[in-house]
């Protein structure tokens, strides 16, 4: 064996193998240290580093980290389209690790923000999968070009955290394929995560970690997954059907090493498959090695906090800007109301709650910068009732001042990792201040803290000015200093709809379900999907957000490149006197479909730095999956032929401009049947071929005719033609015999 590689399992005994599929501890993987296979480290992200103190004894610590950088979680950094500065993120997210010996970190997750009142919101990324995955990608990416692994996660349809750890979601196919799949797909073909992570949940029944269809079969065979896939913690619940699924990891050991070797020996495990897995596992250690080697390194602690207040500052999304109240003026006099401004929430609760290197809160970059502003935090941070003396000192400060900045927001205590929450309100006690001040004084910006979406349309009136801030990590305080002043202006865009009552949202109906299983009725009508194609009034609408700047967005052209692929480009110029960026979206537009498909679907989306008056061409690719749905009919994807409007615009429902091209479609038949119906016939290239010898015949004398009324035209499209003779008698039992002998000779 060389020193520059690890043995294969052909070195291993069966023992060995199986001690390889399974943790050696809470946080390490199992090594076989007889042959020189290390048990590194694993460890808790995904918005930075979460290595308890207490991880190298194997103890599970949620609240006793070692520092590390707290970049925004994926609520902000989603927000800010911009795929290059999230992999800037993962590359000092490994640079972290690579200091403390963590040879994968876990994360990023991608599942799909299903209902904004999932617990979990806060570390997910989008209400579409095509966000979530082009943005995510850069975490993995970027980390692992660092030699250090990542663990994309939870796969799959992990949307809520109600019975998180057995419920059964419920999906049909197409709804995995189009919504609940794709960001998975994308990382996995174009940046192969080291490791998987498997959901808790059962999907249709079957649990994550159990399904050989999800693991192997799409996974590894569809996609070309090449790394190993792990468990959530706990989430195996039967090692022999997990293995023999594709889990090639159990995390955290549950000491049962000797059932994968038993029935090894038995039989009920082929000794391919151990081989497989326990390969997989000698594979992510070797690709480790290089990193975890390093001695004596240390990151940069100034740079990676640069790194996530520039991640801040694009994470903000400004949803309102009466008679332009911000950016506020230098010379300004400022109140600052919210404990918010002085103790942020700047992370969710859970597995990801980071121990950070600094922490800088608003307050803090205020006095830093010199500014002199009144504070009076007005309220406390739990869920309390309001205490009056704190609101009679906010309302008191909020006198003769020319800006007002509030801070509100949701406390830990009502949106963490473990529970749904039940309300999208932010605490009542929150909006009785705002009205409070308001009355005192019109000049109110209110700057929201919160993981996931809350109603705004309530109290807006109360407020000129609407900062959504999401949880902006350790630099967040410098980062609001710079928009909120105008060092910069906000470039944020909404990667979650903002509807006026949770009831609008489709998925309410069934959530969070019942009796062990909540049923995805909603298919692929998720989000603004839903919102667009029903025309459903919203707040704030997917992918809206405000500037100190303003574009125009001209020259939309699209041509067609091939039988189902388009090229899209469009001119955006800076028509302000303002430096900013402007976040160019492109949405595809089905026409007449064979199935229910969603109004538009985002496809391609570019931000772009103008300087004032500056303009620039943006173009954008577009293949064949920007145009197909899933068919349950082909079991595969399907662009059907016909007429596509491709719009270009700056949200979800302000399209600047759109063209339309005609594809040819893939051409995809179905084989014709005596259950196919006689639209089926007549639509099929050989079956049309059929119906017209049929009518010739017909005419000829030769065959019965069939009839062509109005009708009888709108019963036999619908009917299988194995029951042509309800309408027809005799003749119908002759014709459907005849159409089915005619196909069977075109397609020997």
């Amino acid at each position: 064996m060389s020193e520059n590689t690890y043995p294969s399992v052909n070195d291993l005994t069966l023992e060995e193998k199986a001690s390889l599929t399974s943790g050696g501890d809470a946080w390490h993987l199992q090594g076989v240290e007889a042959k020189g296979i290390p048990g590194y480290m694993i460890t808790d992200g995904p918005h930075g580093l979460r290595k308890s103190n207490s991880a190298t004894t194997g103890e599970v610590d949620l609240n006793n980290s070692v520092p590390a950088t707290c970049f925004p979680p994926a609520a902000g950094l989603s927000s800010s389209w911009n795929p290059e500065l999230i992999h800037q993120v993962g590359e000092a997210m490994a640079e972290e690790c690579i200091q403390e010996k963590v040879a994968v970190i876990l994360g990023p997750g991608v599942n799909i923000k299903r209902n904004p009142l999932g617990g979990r919101c806060f570390e997910y990324w989008s209400e579409d999968p095509y966000l979530a995955g082009h943005e995510a990608v850069g975490i993995v990416a970027g980390v692992q070009s660092k030699g250090v692994g990542t663990s994309l996660k939870h796969f799959a349809a992990n949307s809520q955290e109600t019975d998180r750890l057995r419920i059964s979601a419920n999906i049909s196919q197409r709804a995995l394929r189009e919504i609940y799949f794709p960001a998975f797909e994308h990382i996995v073909k174009e940046a192969q995560p080291w490791t998987i992570m498997c959901a808790y949940n059962c999907i249709n029944g079957v649990h994550a970690a159990q399904d050989r269809w999800l693991l192997t079969d799409v996974l590894r065979d569809e996609w070309g997954f090449q790394g190993i896939v792990m468990s959530d913690w706990g989430a195996d619940h039967d090692r022999v059907a997990s293995l023999n699924a594709g889990l090639n990891l159990e995390m955290p050991p549950s000491y049962t090493d000797d059932q994968i070797v038993y029935a090894a020996r038995d039989g009920r495990i082929q000794p391919a498959q151990l081989d497989r897995m326990a390969q997989g596992m000698i594979d992510l250690v070797s690709k480790t090695r290089a990193a975890m080697s390093v001695e004596n390194y240390r990151f940069d602690i100034e740079a990676h906090d640069e790194v996530a207040h520039q991640a801040a500052v694009e994470s903000m999304v400004l949803l309102k800007n009466d008679d332009a109240i911000l950016p506020v003026a230098g010379d300004a006099k400022v109140t600052v109301i919210g404990e918010f401004a002085r103790t942020p929430r700047y992370q969710g609760g859970g597995s990801s709650h980071i121990t950070p290197t600094k922490m800088t809160s608003f307050l803090d970059a205020l006095t830093e910068r010199g500014v002199d502003a009144k504070f009076a935090p007005g309220f406390t941070l739990d869920l309390e009732p309001a205490d009056p003396a704190l609101e009679a000192e906010a309302v008191e400060a909020a006198k003769g001042a020319d800006v007002v900045l509030m801070f509100l927001g949701l406390p830990e205590a009502a949106e963490s990792e473990g529970f749904d929450r039940e309300t999208l309100d932010i605490p009542a006690k929150q909006i009785a201040l705002l009205e409070a001040v308001a009355a005192e004084n019109k000049n109110v910006v209110v700057v929201l803290s919160n993981g996931s979406v809350v109603t705004v349309a309530p109290w807006a009136k109360n407020a000129k000015g609407i900062l959504e801030s999401w949880l902006l990590g350790q630099s967040g305080g410098p980062a609001l200093a710079d928009v909120l002043f105008g060092k910069v202006s906000p470039s944020g865009k909404l990667a979650q709809t903002i509807p006026f009552d949770i009831n609008d949202d489709p998925s309410t109906i069934n959530w969070p379900g019942e009796e062990g299983h909540v049923d995805y009725g909603e298919g692929v009508f998720v989000g603004y999907r839903y919102y667009d194609t029903y025309n459903k009034a919203v707040d704030y609408p997917f992918g809206f957000g405000l500037s100190y700047a303003t574009f125009e967005v001209s020259d939309v052209k699209a041509v067609k490149t091939g039988a189902c692929t388009a090229t899209v480009s469009a001119v955006v110029k800076n028509t302000s006197n303002v430096d900013a960026a402007e976040t160019v979206q492109v949405y595809v537009a089905p026409g007449k479909a064979d199935v229910a498909r969603p109004k538009r679907e985002l496809k391609g989306f570019k931000k772009v730095f103008l300087k004032a008056g500056e303009s620039a061409e943006v173009s954008f690719d577009l293949d064949d999956r920007a145009f197909a749905y899933w068919s349950e009919k082909f079991n595969d994807w399907h662009v059907e032929s016909g007429e596509y409007a491709i719009e270009v615009g700056t949200s979800s429902r302000d399209i600047a401009g759109s063209a339309v091209v005609e594809l040819d479609g893939d051409g995809k038949t179905q084989q014709l049947t005596e259950w196919s119906n006689f639209m089926e016939w007549r639509k099929d290239p050989l079956g049309s071929q059929v119906l017209e010898k049929l009518r010739a015949e017909g005419e000829a004398g030769r065959m019965p005719i069939v009839p062509d009324n109005d009708m009888t035209r709108l019963f036999l499209d619908s009917m299988p033609i194995n029951s042509m003779s309800v309408l027809m008698g005799a003749d119908g039992k002759q014709i459907f015999e005849y159409m089915l002998a005619e196909y069977a000779e075109l397609t020997k």
